[in-house]
């Protein structure tokens, strides 16, 4: 069985550091080593059971004095790693936060990630502890809970994590998560509303819930369903639940924001001499006015043709028409020696210029 390291280096720091210190360095090295930040990581899971095993004796004063004057030697089968991190991480903490348990919910969308759990955890209960009411411990020895029973006697709290930090009355809003719904392109350009179905796997119940998928969204989007992510703790409300809008193509179409880009293929006479144009749009087809000597890639804008803001209805993007000229690829005779004499003629006028 391989050595243990010494604690002030598991936490990067050097014999004889102060509590600031050790906590500053704890909180650092939990979050970046934490199993919710790097899930199926062994490795990550090892070394967040060695900081907080470090962390836990060396945050409390008597543990640390004795670790400072025999090592690990002071602790022999007491296990000060044990408790740190088996009832931190595996056992109250870990499935109060989860929901009873330690269950989950799994989302499907008809027709076809998590979000920062640690924020929730660490970042609610650091930035926010003062106004949830845990001005002390267990025993009301530290301000934010980490000396007495937060931290100390098992990693997360020991006896329990809600002990640690307020009791009874602390509460804490559930971690939001992340999924993807895929909607069509005139989905996104005029609005739809999609089912999605909600299941509990522990209790098999599953929920249908309408979502309504603003005119105008565009791939990157995010809907907010509120108080559909993970279950408060203690009490406290649910997370949210965002989905992440990924737009579909629409053949001949581009988006670009809310303007809309496409083609026309126009005659090759009608290039020529001008006419109209039958140009196809969101919103029905239009007829467009084709001016006589007409290029390959003239561009028409068709104002207010385009996609809806999501801010303004009353505003829309335009519709970007590129002209595309058909040339002939079968002639009867009569055409082919019509189209002789033309050449004809444009190369006397090219003579005589």
């Amino acid at each position: 069985m391989a050595a243990k390291r010494d604690y002030y280096e598991v936490l990067g720091l050097t014999k004889g550091a102060d509590g600031a210190a050790i906590k500053k360095a704890y909180r650092k090295l939990a979050k970046k080593y934490h199993p919710d930040m790097n899930p199926d990581n062994a490795e990550a899971e090892k070394k967040f059971k060695e900081v907080t095993e470090a962390y836990n004796v060396l945050s409390d004063p008597e543990k640390k004095k004795l670790y400072d004057q025999f090592g690990h030697a002071a602790f022999d089968e007491s296990g000060a790693g044990g408790g740190a991190y088996g009832d931190s991480y595996g056992g109250t903490y870990y499935q109060s936060y989860r929901g009873p348990g330690g269950g989950y919910r799994e989302y499907h969308f008809e027709g076809g990630n998590m979000d920062d759990m640690f924020n929730d955890i660490f970042g609610d209960i650091f930035n926010r502890g003062k106004s949830q009411g845990f001005s002390g411990g267990a025993r009301g020895g530290s301000r934010d809970g980490f000396e007495d029973g937060g931290f100390r006697n098992g990693g997360f709290g020991g006896s329990g994590f809600y002990s640690g930090f307020g009791g009874a009355d602390f509460k804490a809003k559930g971690s939001d998560l992340h999924t993807e719904v895929t909607v069509g392109f005139d989905e996104a350009a005029f609005g739809c509303d999609k089912i999605i179905r909600l299941q509990d796997p522990a209790s098999g119940t599953v929920q249908s819930l309408k979502v309504h998928i603003p005119a105008g969204i565009d791939s990157g989007k995010s809907v907010r369903l509120r108080g559909r992510g993970m279950p408060g703790t203690n009490g406290g409300e649910n997370g949210d639940l965002l989905l992440k809008v990924q737009v579909a193509e629409k053949p001949g179409y581009e988006r670009k924001g809310m303007d809309v880009y496409t083609m026309v293929n126009v005659p090759f006479t009608t290039a020529v001499f001008g006419g109209e144009a039958v140009v196809s749009t969101l919103y029905g087809n239009v007829l467009c006015k084709i001016k006589e000597g007409t290029q390959s890639g003239t561009k028409i804008r068709l104002r207010g043709k385009g996609i809806v803001s999501m801010k303004d209805p009353s505003v829309h993007g335009d519709q970007y028409v590129t002209v595309q000229i058909e040339v002939p690829k079968y002639l009867n005779p009569a055409a082919k020696q019509k189209l002789k004499e033309f050449e004809a003629a444009c190369a006397g006028k090219a003579r005589t210029a």
